[in-house]
């Protein structure tokens, strides 16, 4: 189930490779924003642990 999930999904991207551009992520640090590509390799796996939540 998760390998064909994969495969699909691959397949979806390599179909529209094309119409594809770099999206840049940014968060609140401190206070202010910035973009998490410039965050060092430890901050960025809190960031991908981080858990999101919708405010009812």
């Amino acid at each position: 189930m998760i390998m064909q999930n994969i495969l699909e999904t691959q397949s979806i991207l390599d179909k529209h490779q094309a119409e594809r551009t770099k999206c840049l992520v940014y968060t609140r640090v401190m206070g202010y924003h910035r973009p998490v590509e410039s965050f060092n390799i430890g901050k960025k796996g809190e960031h991908k642990q981080r858990q999101h939540f919708t405010e009812k």
